[in-house]
């Protein structure tokens, strides 16, 4: 097993499927590895896959460090985008995780996300990774709001296990759109669960698409607004977000910036398909001289 990564995702490679039948390799912890190797940190993934995406994974994510474990199916989605909402379909699905497929020392990674997809990690599992002086446990929790039915068509589920698991996390990142469902639609209460939540973690972020992000802190919310974009692929723009995101606040400590930085990040990950729009940081650079930066 390789070293110890800066920045290690753990949750479901998936299979995304395209219009035309051929896929892509998706789900949280590709765009966030890509996104934090891309900013300049060693980056690994935990997964579980079938053994012929597995095989595959080396050349989709070069310079990934990868723990993939085999399993008799891969997480398979198909997403469609109608006027900004996304109607999505589980068409399959890998193994739960296991406290043993943590290998020892990539429990010291300096940050950790867990991105679960389709209820994948259980609520205990973040007890793997204690929370120490310089390291960052956070979490995406989109995989913990969903449920399907017979058809694989997703739905909105609370989640459980909020209470239990938000005093366990440095970092909780979720699309504002995530909550919605709970609140009637309306913007206001979804804010106000949000608000809720950020009584119980240090740090809460909730992105917004073209309307930026919201920081909350105990149940202050301070919005910062997005960067101008060409959107082609809305996918996994969250994910590129949070990788962002975490990067910066563990060199610089300061989440304003760090929502900033992300939210420039971001921008870039929605004018190409796939993690093909995500940049290196010197592009990044480039088009913002004058902004945060790592």
């Amino acid at each position: 097993m390789s070293s110890t990564p800066e920045f290690l995702a753990i949750g479901h490679v998936t299979r995304d499927l395209r219009s035309d039948g051929s896929f892509s390799p998706g789900g949280t912890v590709t765009f966030a590895a890509v996104t934090a190797y891309r900013l300049g940190l060693a980056a690994a993934i935990i997964t579980r896959a079938d053994p012929s995406l597995i095989a595959l994974l080396p050349d989709f994510l070069p310079s990934i460090s990868l723990h993939a474990l085999p399993s008799m199916h891969t997480t398979t989605f198909a997403n469609h985008y109608q006027d900004g909402f996304r109607t999505q379909y589980l068409y399959a699905r890998a193994e739960q995780f296991h406290h043993t497929d943590v290998p020892a020392n990539w429990r010291d990674a300096p940050i950790v996300l867990l991105g679960p997809l389709a209820q994948e990690i259980q609520p205990e599992f973040v007890t793997l990774f204690p929370r120490r002086p310089g390291a960052i446990i956070a979490a995406t929790p989109q995989g913990w709001l969903r449920r399907w039915d017979s058809d694989g068509r997703v739905w909105p589920t609370p989640w459980q296990a909020a209470d239990q698991l938000l005093p366990l996390l440095d970092v909780l990142i979720l699309s504002h759109d995530d909550l919605l469902p709970f609140a009637d639609g309306k913007r206001d209460d979804a804010d106000a669960i949000l608000a809720q939540w950020s009584t119980r973690v240090p740090l809460l972020v909730a992105t917004d698409g073209r309307h930026g992000a919201t920081l909350f802190r105990q149940g202050r919310a301070q919005r910062f607004p997005s960067y101008p974009a060409q959107e082609v692929d809305p996918t996994g723009a969250g994910d590129v977000f949070a990788a962002a995101f975490l990067t910066h606040l563990s060199k610089h400590n300061d989440p304003e910036q760090a929502v900033d930085f992300a939210n420039q990040v971001a921008s870039f990950s929605v004018e190409q398909p796939d993690i093909q729009g995500i940049p290196a940081l010197d592009i990044v650079r480039e088009r913002y001289p004058q902004r945060v930066s790592l």
